[in-house]
Protein backbone atom coordinates (compact mmCIF):
# COMPACT_ATOMS: atom_id res chain seq x y z
CA UNK A 1 0.00 0.00 0.00
CA UNK A 2 1.11 3.47 -0.89
CA UNK A 3 0.85 6.14 1.79
CA UNK A 4 1.60 9.54 2.04
CA UNK A 5 1.54 11.94 4.66
CA UNK A 6 0.61 15.27 5.14
CA UNK A 7 1.50 17.22 8.05
CA UNK A 8 0.10 20.11 9.06
CA UNK A 9 2.29 22.67 11.09
CA UNK A 10 2.07 26.20 9.83
CA UNK A 11 0.53 27.70 13.30
CA UNK A 12 1.62 29.91 15.04
CA UNK A 13 0.51 28.92 18.26
CA UNK A 14 -0.52 32.33 19.79
CA UNK A 15 -1.24 31.05 23.61
CA UNK A 16 2.65 29.84 23.72
CA UNK A 17 3.53 33.22 24.51
CA UNK A 18 6.88 32.51 22.35
CA UNK A 19 8.08 33.21 19.42
CA UNK A 20 9.21 30.19 18.63
CA UNK A 21 6.61 28.37 16.37
CA UNK A 22 5.03 25.76 18.73
CA UNK A 23 5.38 22.83 16.91
CA UNK A 24 9.53 23.61 17.81
CA UNK A 25 8.55 23.20 21.34
CA UNK A 26 10.75 20.41 23.44
CA UNK A 27 8.67 17.63 23.70
CA UNK A 28 10.88 13.96 25.00
CA UNK A 29 13.96 16.03 23.77
CA UNK A 30 12.93 16.99 20.46
CA UNK A 31 10.24 19.12 18.93
CA UNK A 32 7.12 18.33 19.25
CA UNK A 33 6.60 17.99 15.41
CA UNK A 34 9.15 14.91 15.68
CA UNK A 35 6.57 13.16 17.42
CA UNK A 36 3.63 13.18 14.77
CA UNK A 37 6.52 12.32 12.33
CA UNK A 38 7.79 8.94 14.29
CA UNK A 39 4.23 7.88 14.11
CA UNK A 40 3.67 8.34 10.51
CA UNK A 41 7.33 7.07 9.43
CA UNK A 42 6.33 3.89 11.01
CA UNK A 43 3.72 3.55 8.16
CA UNK A 44 6.57 3.55 5.65
CA UNK A 45 5.31 6.46 3.45
CA UNK A 46 6.82 6.90 -0.10
CA UNK A 47 6.14 11.01 0.96
CA UNK A 48 6.12 13.25 3.31
CA UNK A 49 4.64 16.91 2.96
CA UNK A 50 5.10 18.86 5.87
CA UNK A 51 2.76 22.62 5.69
CA UNK A 52 4.54 24.90 6.94
CA UNK A 53 3.61 28.77 7.99
CA UNK A 54 4.83 30.55 10.81
CA UNK A 55 8.68 30.42 11.20
CA UNK A 56 8.41 28.12 7.75
CA UNK A 57 12.20 28.08 7.48
CA UNK A 58 13.10 26.62 10.95
CA UNK A 59 10.13 24.25 11.12
CA UNK A 60 11.32 22.99 7.90
CA UNK A 61 14.86 22.84 9.09
CA UNK A 62 13.15 20.67 11.83
CA UNK A 63 11.57 18.59 9.35
CA UNK A 64 14.49 18.12 7.39
CA UNK A 65 16.60 17.16 10.13
CA UNK A 66 14.33 14.21 11.42
CA UNK A 67 14.36 12.75 7.42
CA UNK A 68 16.17 14.67 4.65
CA UNK A 69 13.84 13.47 2.62
CA UNK A 70 11.10 15.29 3.89
CA UNK A 71 9.49 17.80 1.64
CA UNK A 72 7.85 21.12 2.71
CA UNK A 73 5.22 23.64 1.28
CA UNK A 74 4.46 27.25 3.13
CA UNK A 75 0.68 28.20 3.68
CA UNK A 76 1.10 32.05 3.20
CA UNK A 77 -1.66 33.32 4.26
CA UNK A 78 -3.66 31.01 6.47
CA UNK A 79 -6.63 30.05 5.63
CA UNK A 80 -7.96 27.08 7.20
CA UNK A 81 -7.07 23.54 7.96
CA UNK A 82 -8.43 22.51 3.98
CA UNK A 83 -6.52 25.37 2.52
CA UNK A 84 -3.57 24.09 4.53
CA UNK A 85 -4.29 20.34 2.93
CA UNK A 86 -4.69 22.29 -0.51
CA UNK A 87 -1.04 23.49 -0.54
CA UNK A 88 0.08 20.09 -0.36
CA UNK A 89 -1.28 19.44 -3.96
CA UNK A 90 1.23 20.81 -6.50
CA UNK A 91 3.61 17.97 -4.83
CA UNK A 92 1.80 15.30 -4.58
CA UNK A 93 -1.76 14.87 -7.05
CA UNK A 94 0.04 12.60 -9.13
CA UNK A 95 1.21 10.18 -6.37
CA UNK A 96 -1.91 8.23 -5.70
CA UNK A 97 -2.52 6.20 -2.77
CA UNK A 98 -3.54 6.74 0.53
CA UNK A 99 -3.35 9.83 2.08
CA UNK A 100 -3.26 10.81 5.98
CA UNK A 101 -3.27 13.99 7.25
CA UNK A 102 -1.90 14.58 10.56
CA UNK A 103 -0.99 17.64 13.07
CA UNK A 104 2.58 18.84 13.84
CA UNK A 105 1.12 19.65 17.45
CA UNK A 106 -0.61 16.43 17.96
CA UNK A 107 2.17 14.10 18.95
CA UNK A 108 0.72 10.92 20.61
CA UNK A 109 -1.64 9.56 17.69
CA UNK A 110 0.01 5.77 17.30
CA UNK A 111 0.88 3.67 14.69
CA UNK A 112 -1.01 1.29 15.38
CA UNK A 113 -4.31 4.04 15.53
CA UNK A 114 -2.92 5.13 11.73
CA UNK A 115 -2.92 2.00 10.82
CA UNK A 116 -6.82 1.08 11.70
CA UNK A 117 -7.73 4.18 9.85
CA UNK A 118 -5.99 2.74 6.31
CA UNK A 119 -7.64 -0.63 6.99
CA UNK A 120 -10.96 1.25 7.51
CA UNK A 121 -10.19 2.37 4.19
CA UNK A 122 -11.19 -1.11 2.59
CA UNK A 123 -15.14 0.36 3.27
CA UNK A 124 -15.08 3.76 3.18
CA UNK A 125 -13.46 6.30 0.69
CA UNK A 126 -13.15 8.97 3.22
CA UNK A 127 -12.36 7.93 7.22
CA UNK A 128 -11.97 10.67 10.46
CA UNK A 129 -10.23 9.55 13.60
CA UNK A 130 -12.73 10.24 16.66
CA UNK A 131 -12.39 10.25 20.15
CA UNK A 132 -14.61 10.03 23.57
CA UNK A 133 -13.14 12.82 26.04
CA UNK A 134 -13.89 13.15 29.70
CA UNK A 135 -15.29 16.61 29.18
CA UNK A 136 -16.16 16.99 25.50
CA UNK A 137 -16.78 20.73 25.96
CA UNK A 138 -16.29 23.07 22.64
CA UNK A 139 -15.33 20.04 20.62
CA UNK A 140 -16.69 19.74 17.28
CA UNK A 141 -19.06 16.42 17.26
CA UNK A 142 -18.74 13.61 14.48
CA UNK A 143 -22.81 12.33 13.93
CA UNK A 144 -22.39 9.02 12.82
CA UNK A 145 -25.57 6.16 12.39
CA UNK A 146 -23.90 2.40 12.30
CA UNK A 147 -20.43 2.77 10.56
CA UNK A 148 -21.28 5.67 8.84
CA UNK A 149 -20.05 9.45 9.24
CA UNK A 150 -22.89 11.96 8.58
CA UNK A 151 -21.08 15.23 9.26
CA UNK A 152 -18.85 17.10 11.44
CA UNK A 153 -20.59 19.52 13.34
CA UNK A 154 -19.03 21.98 15.26
CA UNK A 155 -20.00 23.26 18.51
CA UNK A 156 -21.53 26.91 18.09
CA UNK A 157 -23.44 25.47 15.43
CA UNK A 158 -24.45 22.14 16.83
CA UNK A 159 -28.53 21.43 18.53
CA UNK A 160 -28.25 20.77 22.15
CA UNK A 161 -28.91 17.04 20.62
CA UNK A 162 -25.75 17.06 18.87
CA UNK A 163 -24.15 18.57 21.85
CA UNK A 164 -24.95 15.83 23.78
CA UNK A 165 -22.92 13.43 21.48
CA UNK A 166 -19.47 12.86 23.16
CA UNK A 167 -17.66 11.15 20.07
CA UNK A 168 -15.44 14.04 19.25
CA UNK A 169 -13.47 15.41 16.33
CA UNK A 170 -9.87 14.67 16.61
CA UNK A 171 -8.98 16.33 12.50
CA UNK A 172 -6.73 13.36 11.31
CA UNK A 173 -8.10 11.70 8.32
CA UNK A 174 -7.82 9.56 5.88
CA UNK A 175 -8.56 9.00 2.21
CA UNK A 176 -7.21 7.89 -1.29
CA UNK A 177 -5.05 10.98 -2.67
CA UNK A 178 -7.23 11.76 -5.37
CA UNK A 179 -10.35 11.82 -3.27
CA UNK A 180 -8.90 14.19 -0.91
CA UNK A 181 -7.60 16.68 -3.64
CA UNK A 182 -11.13 17.00 -5.34
CA UNK A 183 -12.81 17.39 -1.88
CA UNK A 184 -10.45 19.69 -0.62
CA UNK A 185 -10.94 21.79 -3.97
CA UNK A 186 -14.53 21.95 -3.51
CA UNK A 187 -14.36 23.21 0.43
CA UNK A 188 -15.82 26.76 0.17
CA UNK A 189 -14.90 29.88 3.22
CA UNK A 190 -19.07 30.80 3.84
CA UNK A 191 -18.37 30.85 7.43
CA UNK A 192 -18.05 33.56 10.15
CA UNK A 193 -14.17 32.93 10.08
CA UNK A 194 -14.17 33.10 6.16
CA UNK A 195 -11.76 29.60 6.50
CA UNK A 196 -11.79 26.70 4.49
CA UNK A 197 -12.61 23.86 6.70
CA UNK A 198 -11.00 20.23 6.56
CA UNK A 199 -14.30 19.17 8.49
CA UNK A 200 -16.07 20.56 5.28
CA UNK A 201 -14.96 17.34 3.30
CA UNK A 202 -17.68 14.69 4.97
CA UNK A 203 -20.54 15.90 3.82
CA UNK A 204 -18.93 16.64 0.46
CA UNK A 205 -18.06 12.93 -0.04
CA UNK A 206 -21.48 12.01 1.16
CA UNK A 207 -23.04 14.94 -1.54
CA UNK A 208 -21.22 12.46 -4.37
CA UNK A 209 -22.75 9.66 -2.70
CA UNK A 210 -19.13 8.09 -1.15
CA UNK A 211 -18.87 6.61 2.60
CA UNK A 212 -17.36 8.17 5.25
CA UNK A 213 -16.21 6.33 8.09
CA UNK A 214 -14.89 6.58 11.43
CA UNK A 215 -12.04 4.55 13.58
CA UNK A 216 -11.89 5.63 17.33
CA UNK A 217 -9.09 6.11 19.66
CA UNK A 218 -8.16 6.93 23.51
CA UNK A 219 -8.24 11.00 24.17
CA UNK A 220 -4.72 10.44 25.35
CA UNK A 221 -4.02 9.96 21.58
CA UNK A 222 -5.59 13.27 20.73
CA UNK A 223 -3.74 15.72 23.58
CA UNK A 224 -2.92 18.86 21.04
CA UNK A 225 -0.47 21.49 22.51
CA UNK A 226 -1.33 25.13 22.43
CA UNK A 227 -0.06 26.15 25.82
CA UNK A 228 2.85 26.01 28.00
CA UNK A 229 0.34 24.06 30.52
CA UNK A 230 -0.01 21.34 27.54
CA UNK A 231 3.31 21.24 26.79
CA UNK A 232 4.09 20.76 30.73
CA UNK A 233 1.35 17.97 30.84
CA UNK A 234 2.90 16.15 27.08
CA UNK A 235 5.72 15.88 28.75
CA UNK A 236 4.98 14.30 31.88
CA UNK A 237 2.84 12.18 30.12
CA UNK A 238 5.36 11.31 27.74
CA UNK A 239 7.88 10.60 30.53
CA UNK A 240 5.15 8.08 32.38
CA UNK A 241 4.50 6.19 29.17
CA UNK A 242 8.37 5.37 28.31
CA UNK A 243 9.55 4.60 31.76
CA UNK A 244 6.51 1.98 32.25
CA UNK A 245 7.68 0.94 28.73
CA UNK A 246 11.39 1.03 29.93
CA UNK A 247 10.47 -1.07 33.07
CA UNK A 248 7.88 -3.77 31.01
CA UNK A 249 11.19 -4.46 28.86
CA UNK A 250 13.32 -5.57 31.76
CA UNK A 251 15.16 -2.20 32.12
CA UNK A 252 16.02 -1.47 35.86
CA UNK A 253 14.89 2.27 36.60
CA UNK A 254 16.01 2.54 40.36
CA UNK A 255 13.90 6.01 40.77
CA UNK A 256 11.80 5.86 37.88
CA UNK A 257 10.27 9.23 38.78
CA UNK A 258 13.49 11.23 38.18
CA UNK A 259 15.16 9.27 35.17
CA UNK A 260 14.03 11.35 31.79
CA UNK A 261 13.95 9.82 28.64
CA UNK A 262 14.16 11.25 24.68
CA UNK A 263 11.59 10.07 21.63
CA UNK A 264 14.36 7.55 20.14
CA UNK A 265 16.02 6.60 23.64
CA UNK A 266 16.92 2.82 22.99
CA UNK A 267 18.39 0.60 26.30
CA UNK A 268 18.87 -3.15 26.53
CA UNK A 269 17.22 -5.64 29.12
CA UNK A 270 18.81 -6.03 31.84
CA UNK A 271 20.95 -2.26 32.23
CA UNK A 272 20.66 -0.72 35.09
CA UNK A 273 19.96 3.11 35.35
CA UNK A 274 20.40 4.85 38.73
CA UNK A 275 18.63 8.38 39.50
CA UNK A 276 18.18 11.58 38.33
CA UNK A 277 19.78 10.49 34.56
CA UNK A 278 18.62 12.46 31.51
CA UNK A 279 18.63 10.96 28.29
CA UNK A 280 19.37 13.83 25.34
CA UNK A 281 18.24 12.60 21.54
CA UNK A 282 20.33 9.63 20.09
CA UNK A 283 21.09 7.49 22.98
CA UNK A 284 21.28 3.49 22.68
CA UNK A 285 22.16 1.65 25.29
CA UNK A 286 23.23 -2.26 25.31
CA UNK A 287 21.92 -5.37 27.72
CA UNK A 288 23.70 -4.98 30.86
CA UNK A 289 25.11 -1.87 30.64
CA UNK A 290 24.80 0.18 34.28
CA UNK A 291 24.75 4.03 34.21
CA UNK A 292 24.68 5.33 37.55
CA UNK A 293 23.08 8.57 39.19
CA UNK A 294 22.99 12.08 37.96
CA UNK A 295 24.41 11.50 34.57
CA UNK A 296 23.88 13.17 30.88
CA UNK A 297 23.49 11.59 28.40
CA UNK A 298 23.22 12.58 24.40
CA UNK A 299 24.05 11.42 21.12
CA UNK A 300 25.84 8.40 22.29
CA UNK A 301 26.42 4.69 22.60
CA UNK A 302 27.19 2.39 25.53
CA UNK A 303 27.97 -1.08 24.94
CA UNK A 304 26.83 -4.22 26.69
CA UNK A 305 28.78 -4.20 30.24
CA UNK A 306 30.20 -0.53 30.31
CA UNK A 307 29.24 1.17 32.93
CA UNK A 308 29.01 5.14 33.61
CA UNK A 309 28.84 7.64 36.54
CA UNK A 310 27.82 9.09 38.78
CA UNK A 311 27.87 12.38 37.32
CA UNK A 312 28.99 11.67 34.19
CA UNK A 313 28.74 13.77 30.81
CA UNK A 314 28.42 11.75 27.32
CA UNK A 315 28.00 14.07 24.75
CA UNK A 316 27.23 13.59 20.92
CA UNK A 317 29.90 11.13 19.34
CA UNK A 318 30.99 9.12 22.52
CA UNK A 319 31.29 5.42 21.41
CA UNK A 320 31.74 3.36 24.73
CA UNK A 321 32.75 -0.51 23.98
CA UNK A 322 32.33 -3.78 26.21
CA UNK A 323 33.23 -3.12 30.20
CA UNK A 324 34.75 0.48 30.00
CA UNK A 325 34.19 2.36 33.26
CA UNK A 326 33.51 6.12 32.69
CA UNK A 327 33.24 7.28 36.42
CA UNK A 328 32.25 10.60 38.32
CA UNK A 329 33.13 14.11 37.01
CA UNK A 330 34.55 12.55 33.68
CA UNK A 331 33.19 14.33 29.95
CA UNK A 332 33.45 12.52 26.75
CA UNK A 333 32.80 14.12 23.08
CA UNK A 334 33.28 12.37 20.08
CA UNK A 335 35.54 10.10 21.25
CA UNK A 336 35.82 6.12 20.96
CA UNK A 337 36.80 4.36 23.62
CA UNK A 338 37.62 0.77 23.10
CA UNK A 339 36.91 -2.47 25.39
CA UNK A 340 38.21 -2.14 28.87
CA UNK A 341 39.14 1.63 28.77
CA UNK A 342 39.39 3.22 32.12
CA UNK A 343 38.70 7.02 32.87
CA UNK A 344 37.79 6.60 36.30
CA UNK A 345 37.51 10.60 37.14
CA UNK A 346 37.40 14.41 36.20
CA UNK A 347 38.66 13.96 32.65
CA UNK A 348 37.81 15.53 29.63
CA UNK A 349 38.26 13.21 26.30
CA UNK A 350 37.36 15.03 22.93
CA UNK A 351 37.72 14.32 19.38
CA UNK A 352 39.57 10.80 20.73
CA UNK A 353 40.29 7.56 20.35
CA UNK A 354 41.32 5.58 23.67
CA UNK A 355 42.61 1.52 22.69
CA UNK A 356 41.95 -1.29 24.60
CA UNK A 357 42.01 -1.69 28.35
CA UNK A 358 43.75 1.74 28.18
CA UNK A 359 43.83 3.45 31.36
CA UNK A 360 42.92 7.40 31.76
CA UNK A 361 44.37 8.98 34.92
CA UNK A 362 42.19 11.65 36.98
CA UNK A 363 42.46 15.08 35.85
CA UNK A 364 43.27 14.25 32.01
CA UNK A 365 42.32 16.81 29.36
CA UNK A 366 42.92 16.66 25.66
CA UNK A 367 43.20 19.71 24.38
CA UNK A 368 41.24 19.44 21.37
CA UNK A 369 40.88 23.12 20.10
CA UNK A 370 42.93 25.75 19.29
CA UNK A 371 40.30 29.00 18.97
CA UNK A 372 39.47 27.63 15.21
CA UNK A 373 39.69 24.10 14.44
CA UNK A 374 39.18 20.57 16.18
CA UNK A 375 41.95 17.97 16.29
CA UNK A 376 42.27 14.49 17.29
CA UNK A 377 43.91 12.97 20.10
CA UNK A 378 44.83 8.75 19.16
CA UNK A 379 45.65 6.64 22.34
CA UNK A 380 47.30 3.18 21.81
CA UNK A 381 45.88 -0.24 23.29
CA UNK A 382 47.35 -0.72 27.14
CA UNK A 383 48.22 2.80 27.74
CA UNK A 384 49.06 4.48 31.13
CA UNK A 385 47.48 8.22 30.94
CA UNK A 386 49.31 10.28 34.40
CA UNK A 387 46.84 11.97 36.36
CA UNK A 388 46.82 15.60 35.34
CA UNK A 389 48.40 14.82 31.74
CA UNK A 390 47.38 17.83 29.12
CA UNK A 391 47.37 15.86 25.72
CA UNK A 392 47.47 18.59 23.20
CA UNK A 393 46.48 17.74 20.06
CA UNK A 394 46.75 16.33 17.43
CA UNK A 395 48.89 14.14 19.24
CA UNK A 396 49.38 10.21 19.14
CA UNK A 397 50.55 7.94 21.91
CA UNK A 398 51.60 4.53 21.14
CA UNK A 399 50.76 0.88 22.33
CA UNK A 400 51.94 0.70 26.21
CA UNK A 401 52.78 4.13 26.38
CA UNK A 402 52.87 6.01 29.48
CA UNK A 403 52.72 10.18 30.46
CA UNK A 404 53.97 10.81 33.87
CA UNK A 405 51.66 12.64 36.27
CA UNK A 406 51.17 16.49 35.45
CA UNK A 407 52.92 16.58 31.88
CA UNK A 408 51.85 18.34 28.97
CA UNK A 409 52.13 16.14 26.01
CA UNK A 410 52.85 18.14 22.75
CA UNK A 411 54.58 15.30 21.07
CA UNK A 412 53.71 11.78 19.84
CA UNK A 413 54.62 9.33 22.30
CA UNK A 414 56.32 5.91 20.90
CA UNK A 415 55.01 2.74 22.21
CA UNK A 416 56.27 1.65 25.08
CA UNK A 417 57.91 5.02 26.12
CA UNK A 418 57.60 7.07 29.00
CA UNK A 419 56.70 10.55 28.33
CA UNK A 420 57.69 13.17 30.88
CA UNK A 421 57.05 17.20 29.94
CA UNK A 422 57.02 18.91 32.91
CA UNK A 423 59.37 21.44 34.75
CA UNK A 424 62.45 19.77 36.99
CA UNK A 425 61.37 21.01 40.97
CA UNK A 426 63.98 23.04 42.38
CA UNK A 427 63.88 23.15 46.15
CA UNK A 428 64.07 26.53 47.84
CA UNK A 429 65.05 26.17 51.96
CA UNK A 430 63.22 28.36 54.27
CA UNK A 431 61.51 30.62 51.28
CA UNK A 432 58.41 29.31 52.13
CA UNK A 433 58.82 30.70 55.70
CA UNK A 434 60.35 33.93 54.67
CA UNK A 435 57.49 34.68 52.29
CA UNK A 436 54.42 33.56 54.62
CA UNK A 437 56.20 36.45 57.16
CA UNK A 438 56.72 38.97 54.71
CA UNK A 439 52.85 38.83 53.80
CA UNK A 440 51.94 38.75 57.30
CA UNK A 441 53.87 41.65 57.72
CA UNK A 442 51.96 43.69 55.12
CA UNK A 443 48.64 42.79 55.96
CA UNK A 444 49.28 43.63 59.93
CA UNK A 445 50.37 47.51 58.27
CA UNK A 446 46.92 47.97 56.34
CA UNK A 447 44.92 50.35 58.28
CA UNK A 448 42.14 48.57 60.29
Amino acid sequence: MQVSLIVLAAGKGTRMNSELPKVLHPLGGVPVLHHALSAGRSLQPSRIVVVTGHGAEAVAEAARSFDETIETVVQDPQLGTAHAVAQAAPLLSDTGGEALVLYGDTPFVTAETLQLMLEARANHAVVVLGFEPRDPGRYGRLVTQGDQLLRIVEYKDASDAERAIRLCNSGVVAAGMATLFRLVAKVGNANAAGEYYLTDIVELARAEGLSVGFVTCPEAETLGINTRAQLADAEARFQTARRAEALENGVTLTDPATTWFALDTVIGRDATIGPSVIFGPGVTVESGARIAGFCHLEGCHISRGATVGPFARLRPGAELAEDVHVGNFVEIKNAILDEGVKVGHLTYLGDAHVGAHTNIGAGTVTCNYDGVMKHRTTIGRNAFIGSDTMLVAPVTLGDHAMTASGSVITQDVPAEALAIARARQDNKPGLATRIMARLRAVKAARPK
